[in-house]
């Protein structure tokens, strides 16, 4: 089998510096982190943020490799990746996500996104989360669960542009847009994937545990429940996920 390269899409509101310390526990020389536009890298004039727009903007980057890439996505960097995989199998060799639990018929967006999906509300929420000054992104970023240096580092990348990125992505996902998305979920299992099942989430952000496994379930993924690790993993407690990606991955080499 050729070559994979390792490609990693982080979420909402980071930027691709947290993959650091899950980029430094696997053995991985040839990981690339992309950023999604208006994620940490600048989004063109004329890009609508949606989750077919970010879908389709991944298969134009994946389409620049050379070789199927190993793919994983965190947040909505996981709603992307399935959503690639959906439809676009052809450009991955295998796929990880930690947000597969959106994709359930009953999934129901968390407290503040639902913020984000209303007029007015959205706007003021926006302003409150990413237009304060350093001290005040910090504090944002502290409240939503993060610790020590991750903290520091989303709350240094995030602007207002970031923040009006976020409310277009959200109001185009209202349901039931995920819930529609989801019926593709079988494409995805003709390539091998992995549902990663972070279970000290316990703001359930993706899905609770039981919509990751109906999702993973019907896109023929394995799962990796994740004991002690939250929602903030990629840097938090990026060790469990790397054991749990090199074993899926060993098993894709014992089986080539």
């Amino acid at each position: 089998m050729a070559h994979a390269a390792l490609v990693l899409i982080h979420g909402n509101p980071e930027s691709a510096i947290v993959w650091g310390p899950l980029i430094g526990a696997l053995d991985r020389a040839d990981a690339i982190a992309l950023s999604p536009p208006g994620f940490g890298s600048p989004a063109p004039s004329r890009f609508e943020p949606s989750l077919l727009a970010y879908r389709d903007w991944l298969a134009s980057q994946l389409e620049l490799f050379r070789a199927p890439v190993d793919l994983v996505g965190h947040d909505w960097g996981g709603i992307i990746v399935a959503a690639l995989a959906m439809v676009r199998p052809d450009l991955v060799r295998s796929w990880a996500s930690d947000a597969l639990g959106v994709f359930a018929p009953d999934y129901v967006w968390h407290a503040r996104a639902q913020a984000w999906q209303q007029e007015g509300v959205g706007e003021a929420s926006v302003e409150e989360i990413w237009g304060g000054d350093m001290a005040q992104r910090l504090s944002v970023t502290l409240s939503l669960g993060m610790t020590g240096r991750m903290a520091e580092r989303v709350a240094a990348g995030m602007d207002l542009e970031m923040g009006s990125t976020v409310l277009k992505l959200l109001r185009s996902a209202r349901q039931p847009a995920m819930a529609e998305a989801g019926r593709l979920l079988t494409g995805a299992a003709k390539r091998p994937g992995l549902a990663l099942i972070a279970v000290d989430d316990f703001g359930r952000a993706s899905g609770t545990v039981a919509q990751h496994e109906w999702a993973a379930q019907h896109a023929g993924a394995k799962m990796a429940y994740l004991e002690g690790v939250g929602h903030w993993w990629p840097e938090e407690t990026p060790a469990p996920v790397a054991e749990a990606l090199t074993t899926f991955w060993g098993n894709l080499q014992d089986s080539a």
